[in-house]
């Protein structure tokens, strides 16, 4: 498995393993009646970003010490085709979130569940750019 697509799959862990709880966390709507600021929800996104740095350091530095020639390994045009292919297809994506959030939302929506939004804009913008990473590695395009 290429390194590139080793750090993808790395991601794509990191960000289910913490955005799916908050969301979860969000959707319950157990922070949704406390006044703005709603520090217990800002809390909870702090504790959820920071542990998704956490996983992708660590995953970082296991990786690279496992593989260090193949993460010294400049990207090659396979690889620079598959990063434009992943970053085209997940600007779309954000695009389409950030219409939703800046010009629909706040029409019907204030405070944090615009926020949220955003950050799930961000998040699936992010793992549909680490999915088409990993198939297109996995079909050798």
């Amino acid at each position: 498995m290429p390194y590139r697509e080793k750090i993808a799959w790395l991601s794509l862990i990191a960000m289910g393993v913490t955005f799916v709880p908050y969301f979860a966390i969000v959707a319950s709507g157990r922070f949704a009646d406390n006044p703005l600021p709603n520090l217990p929800l800002m809390a909870c996104f702090a504790a959820t970003t920071i542990t998704q740095m956490i996983i992708l350091g660590v995953g970082h530095l296991y990786l690279r010490s496992a593989s260090p020639e193949d993460a010294r390994t400049p990207p090659d045009e396979r690889d620079r085709a598959i990063t434009q292919r992943a970053m085209t297809t997940a600007y779309y994506a954000l695009m389409a979130g950030v219409i939703l959030v800046g010009c629909i939302m706040p029409f019907k929506q204030v405070g944090w569940s615009i926020v949220n939004a955003a950050i799930l804009s961000i998040v699936l913008a992010e793992i549909i750019h680490y999915s088409v990473v990993v198939v297109s590695y996995r079909r050798q395009v």
